[in-house]
Order: structure tokens, then C-alpha cells, then sequence
């Protein structure tokens, strides 16, 4: 590390402990942010301070949580999310088709309504997009987090949990969708007039191995007043299909695809 006059060090430490951020004073004695945010680490040690992460967890403090954008990532997360927690790495990750920008839009808009405070940054890898926001804080609000893949583990909301998923059931399913589902057109044909014609048709699928995931996306699915049906590949009953007309105009209106 390069040697700075002490004179440097006191007046950097003297504008830390009144609360300008590591960056400004880098800036404004022209030394690197690493050496500030040493001289910062030592300062601390030097007069016994813990240094505790500012968080803004609706869990932990008092600030309200955002419930719509919760219910909505609590969907994306029990499909395509999960939680790393561990000494001095924690985030949540959403991963993404990296072709769907509005997805990968809503996913950050949503992690930043949920906890403001933490940052929130993307990471590409072929064809997918990781939305990871960084903050140990993340468990608090997705108690399903544990070791294991979420479909070896039971799979349970917490009763404030429920009663956000109760209160916004439609941003629940969203969520279920935008990570483990699809809005597809099938066809078939059918004999009009003597003469054979294609017919199309639009149709909702969701498909997760967890048992109890989609037993949480076809009990929503049910107070909602939407049809629901198992649609069995290969003996394995992980898909579950939205196909009557109404139903699925229901889910287009408060769904839709991914984009």
C-alpha cells in the first residue's frame, strides 16, 4: 500500500468520524477508496467500534414493507431465486431469461420496493440474466431459505406471509409465472364443414418440482376462481395447466406473458 503523509491520514479520519462517505474524501484528498476504507477499518479498531451494516429490513426496523412488490418476489424467488448466505456473502439472486428485459426490469424493481438500501446489480452469463441484491437481511423475509434445493425441503409460508399472498394473490401468481411459467398458443384441428381446420388456442403452464410450491400456486390459483388441471410428462405430475377461455383471459389480464 502506498505511504501517505500522516498529516493526509488525520485529516481523512477527522471527515470520516463527521460522516463523509469513504468516497468523498477519497476524492477530495486524491488518495484511493481502498486506502480510505483501511484507514477507516483501523480507526474503528483503534477505538473499539463494531461496525454494524445500516439496513432498512421491514423485518428488523420499523419500516413498512411494500406488500404488492413482495408478494410478487416471493413468487420469483420460490421459482427461480434463491439466498446465499454465508460469512461476508449474502444476496438474493432471481435468475432470468436474458431476451426478457421487462422481466429482468421488474425482478430489480421489485428487490429495490422491497429492501431500498441494498444494491441491486445484474450478471450475464449465456442466455441468463442474475438479479442479485446484496444484503444478509434477505433470509428475514424469505424464511424458506435453508440448505438443500426448495423441493427436498418443506416448502411453508409463515402466517404474515400468508396474509400478504391473501391480500395480493394476483402479484403472487405473476411472480409463479414470470419464474416457472409460460403463456403458450397450442393448436389442434377440428373438422368445420366437412372441411379440417387448424384451431388455435392460448393456455397458462407452471411447472415446479416441489410439491409444495405448486400447492401454493394451485391454492391461490383456487381463490381466484381460476380452473386449474395436472398435466402429467414422463409419470411426473410437475405441471400444472390454466386452459379454460375465461380462466385464461382471467390470467391475461392480471398476468400475461413474460416479455
Amino acid at each position: 500500500m502506498e505511504q501517505h503523509n500522516p498529516s493526509i491520514r488525520d485529516h481523512a479520519v477527522t471527515l470520516m468520524r463527521q460522516g463523509v462517505p469513504n468516497r468523498a474524501v477519497a476524492e477530495r484528498l486524491n488518495v484511493p477508496r481502498g486506502t480510505v476504507g483501511w484507514w477507516r477499518s483501523e480507526d474503528r479498531k483503534a477505538r473499539g467500534e463494531t461496525y454494524e451494516q445500516p439496513t432498512d429490513c421491514p423485518r428488523c426496523t420499523a419500516r413498512n414493507l411494500d406488500e404488492v412488490a413482495y408478494a410478487y418476489l416471493l413468487g420469483l424467488y420460490l421459482g427461480d431465486g434463491h439466498i446465499i448466505s454465508k460469512h461476508k456473502q449474502h444476496h438474493l439472486s432471481v435468475f432470468c431469461d436474458a431476451q426478457q428485459i421487462g422481466l429482468i426490469a421488474a425482478a430489480e424493481d421489485a428487490m429495490r420496493k422491497v429492501m431500498p438500501l441494498p444494491s441491486v446489480n445484474r450478471r450475464y452469463k449465456t442466455g441468463c440474466a442474475e438479479v442479485k441484491s446484496h444484503s444478509k437481511h434477505w433470509p428475514c423475509l424469505f424464511p424458506q431459505h435453508g440448505p438443500g434445493k426448495k423441493h427436498e425441503r418443506p416448502i411453508v409460508l409463515e402466517p404474515w406471509q400468508e396474509e400478504i399472498v391473501g391480500a395480493h394473490p394476483w402479484e403472487f401468481v405473476r411472480g409463479l409465472i414470470h419464474s416457472d411459467g409460460c403463456r403458450i398458443t397450442n393448436w389442434t384441428t377440428r373438422v368445420v364443414g366437412g372441411e379440417r381446420k387448424r384451431y388455435e388456442y392460448p393456455r397458462y403452464f407452471f411447472t415446479n418440482v416441489s410439491d409444495d410450491i405448486r400447492r401454493l400456486y394451485t391454492g391461490t390459483l383456487d381463490t381466484l376462481g381460476v380452473r386449474w388441471t395436472h398435466c402429467t410428462r414422463g409419470g411426473n405430475p410437475y405441471n400444472i395447466s390454466v386452459a379454460r377461455r375465461a380462466c385464461v383471459a382471467l390470467m391475461d389480464a392480471h398476468v400475461g406473458p413474460k416479455y
